[in-house]
C-alpha cells in the first residue's frame, strides 16, 4: 500500500473540503505563535485550523501545535493518515474533528470520524490578529468607528473587540480573509501607511 506523504494530500482535501463545506478559502502555511497551521480554512462563519500528520510524521510536535491552534481558531482538524487513525484521539482534546486519509486506487479517500465542537479556548485577540491593518480598516468604515490613524494596531483591534458585535465581528472577520488578495496586499500596506491610515478600497481577491 502506497504511503500518502503530505504532498500528496493537499489538493485532494482541498477538494474534499469544498465538497463537504461549500464556499471556503484555503489559506496554507499561517504562522500562529511559535506554531504554523499547515492549513487555515474559511468559511463564511467560521475559522478552522487544520494539521495534517502523514504516515511519514510523528507526534513530536504536536501538544505544542494544539496549543497554538486552540488560541487562533474556532474549530480545528487533525487530518491523519491510516497509521495515527487507531490513536490520534489519545493526543488531542475532545472538540478537536479527526479526519483520515487513506490511499484507494491510487487516490486519497478521505473520511470523517469526528466531526469538530466549537474551540473553548479561542482567544479573539490572537484571531482577530489575523486581519491586516488595511482589513481592520475596512472593518472600522463598516461599523462607522473612527480611524485611529495614529494608534498602534493592537489599540484599533481592543476597540473593534469592544464596539462591534462578535457575531457581526466574526462575519467581517472571516469577508476579509475570503477577500484578501496576497498579489496586492503589500502594496496596500504601504498605501495605508503614506495615507496615514486613511481608507484604501479593496479590490475583489481570488476565491478558493
Amino acid at each position: 500500500m502506497k504511503t500518502l506523504l503530505d504532498k500528496d494530500i493537499r489538493e485532494p482535501l482541498f477538494e474534499f473540503l469544498e465538497e463537504t463545506y461549500g464556499k471556503i478559502r484555503i489559506i496554507e502555511e499561517k504562522a500562529m505563535g511559535r506554531s504554523r497551521a499547515d492549513v487555515v480554512m474559511v468559511t463564511p462563519d467560521l475559522l478552522y485550523g487544520i494539521e495534517i500528520k502523514s504516515d511519514a510524521d510523528t507526534y513530536a510536535r504536536l501538544k505544542r501545535q494544539v496549543r497554538d491552534y486552540d488560541l487562533y481558531y474556532d474549530c480545528n482538524y487533525a487530518v491523519v493518515g491510516t497509521s495515527h487513525a487507531m490513536h490520534i484521539s489519545e493526543h488531542l482534546p475532545a472538540w478537536w474533528g479527526i479526519i483520515t486519509v487513506e490511499p484507494v486506487e491510487e487516490k486519497a479517500d478521505f473520511y470523517i470520524l469526528r466531526k469538530p465542537l466549537p474551540n473553548p479556548k479561542t482567544d479573539w485577540k490572537r484571531k482577530i490578529g489575523i486581519l491586516w491593518r488595511p482589513e481592520l480598516a475596512h472593518i472600522q468604515e463598516l461599523n462607522g468607528l473612527p480611524g485611529y490613524k495614529e494608534k498602534s494596531k493592537l489599540f484599533v483591534q481592543e476597540k473593534l473587540l469592544q464596539k462591534v458585535p462578535p457575531d457581526l465581528l466574526q462575519a467581517q472577520l472571516c469577508e476579509e480573509l475570503f477577500e484578501r488578495d496576497y498579489t496586492i496586499i503589500g502594496e496596500k500596506i504601504q498605501e495605508f501607511r503614506r495615507q496615514g491610515g486613511k481608507r484604501i478600497r479593496k479590490k475583489k481577491g481570488k476565491r478558493r
